[in-house]
């Protein structure tokens, strides 16, 4: 199917109309999801199809998946990094490039010199079932020569969703009737079938697979039938090992027509009295700006700060409008915030973080690592690393 005279603009009504269902709001495993889109839209099925692979294949949508609940599959975090200056972006490269386990990399900033501030290089972290997130944080600060790292597990989910098309002229302040949904992470050990018809699903769509019967393919891949195949999909899902079935915009470089997505990232700290985090953070993950919003204890590093929240805009001042919004909303329920600071991303990379033992075992030996001594022995408290100490 040419591609030529399909048009690649976001504000195009048809393509705005499509991305404000398929960015973020098809929840769990669609056995068909283009017609999903197609019935919310009110986008003819084929016409669904036509953008959403021409998009693909311009790079204005960045990537097509279904993406999972990866804290219910493998052990993981954001980790600060504290690098030398002088190596930050070599160690960025590296971040993305040289291990899988490493999703979002990004290189942050504060208006000011603030606690935490040195923290430039941020990730996000997950390490496969049997493995340890400690010591492979160890081994990465090794490799980046990183003089201190902090490791902020997830406590707790409030928001999990990126739809910057439907999130575009939000007014600050808007927010849910209800309060954030509470998602704890609890990782699930899965069977050798599961293992496969998982790896088969999550793994992202070329533009020649996006089609009618999109799942035929996969189920091949797998080895089962098709109705095995979203059988095991659908328990997954039961399980609450899946998330959305997405199509992710290129929303930190410029597109193919010339447009940003999104020019500013925000990550919003704030420091919450401990014992109310997830009252907190049910009413922070409210706002409907936010795409991410979690309960992660960052230490006296970060001046204790405990709820996070992530936002875009191409607005920066609006940026700080949704934040002075959510801090006016946390006032009036008399919840104080001893703290709170917002990190800008600059630099910024994104890829599916691995979660596959096999692909853990794989990574080892191609770095020369005895996957034995990157086995998790119980589970550590002490999540501040310092080399030298």
């Amino acid at each position: 199917m040419s591609t030529i005279s399909v048009p690649l603009a976001l504000d195009d009504p048809v393509n705005t109309a499509i991305l404000a269902v398929s960015e973020d709001t098809l929840e769990a495993f669609q056995r068909d999801p283009f017609a999903e889109i197609a019935g919310r839209s009110g986008v003819p099925v084929e016409t669904v199809i036509e953008r959403i692979r021409a998009l693909l294949a311009a790079g204005t949508i960045r990537r097509v998946r279904q993406t999972l609940l990866s804290t219910n599959l493998a052990a993981g975090a954001l980790v600060a990094w504290q690098v030398p200056n002088e190596r930050l972006h070599e160690a960025f490269d590296f971040m993305f490039q040289r291990d899988p386990f490493s999703g979002h990399v990004v290189i942050r900033t504060t208006d000011s010199e603030t606690p935490g501030s040195k923290y430039r290089l941020w990730t996000t972290l997950k390490v496969p079932q049997g493995f340890s997130l400690e010591k492979h944080c160890n081994f990465l600060a090794s490799c980046v020569d990183a003089q201190a790292y902090r490791i902020m597990p997830a406590k707790a989910l409030f928001v999990l969703g990126v739809g910057h098309t439907r999130r575009r002229g939000m007014e600050p302040g808007s927010k849910s009737d209800d309060l954030a949904e509470l998602m704890y992470p609890n990782v699930v050990e899965l069977d050798d079938l599961e293992w496969r018809v998982l790896t088969a699903l999550k793994r992202e769509f070329r533009p020649d697979e996006i089609k009618p019967d999109l799942w035929d393919s996969r189920a091949q891949k797998a080895g089962v039938s098709l109705d095995e195949f979203c059988r095991v999909a659908e328990s997954l899902h039961e399980r609450k090992l899946l998330g959305r079935f997405s199509t992710f915009l290129e929303h930190v470089k410029e597109t193919a027509s010339g447009e940003r997505v999104t020019r500013y990232n925000a990550l919003f700290h704030w420091a919450i009295p401990p014992g109310r985090e997830v009252e907190a953070g049910r009413e922070v993950g409210r706002h409907h700006i936010l795409t991410h919003c979690y309960w992660r204890e960052a230490g006296p590093e970060f001046n204790n700060v405990n709820v996070m929240g992530v936002a875009h805009g191409t607005d920066k001042s609006l940026v700080f409008a949704h934040k002075a919004a959510i801090d006016t909303h946390l006032a009036s329920l008399g919840i104080p915030v001893a703290y709170t600071n917002v990190f800008w991303g600059g630099r910024s990379e994104i890829k599916p973080s691995e979660i596959s033992p096999l692909a853990y075992v794989a990574w080892c030996e191609e770095m020369g690592v005895a996957e034995g001594k990157m086995r998790q022995e119980g589970q550590s408290s002490l999540t501040v690393r310092e080399r030298g100490r």
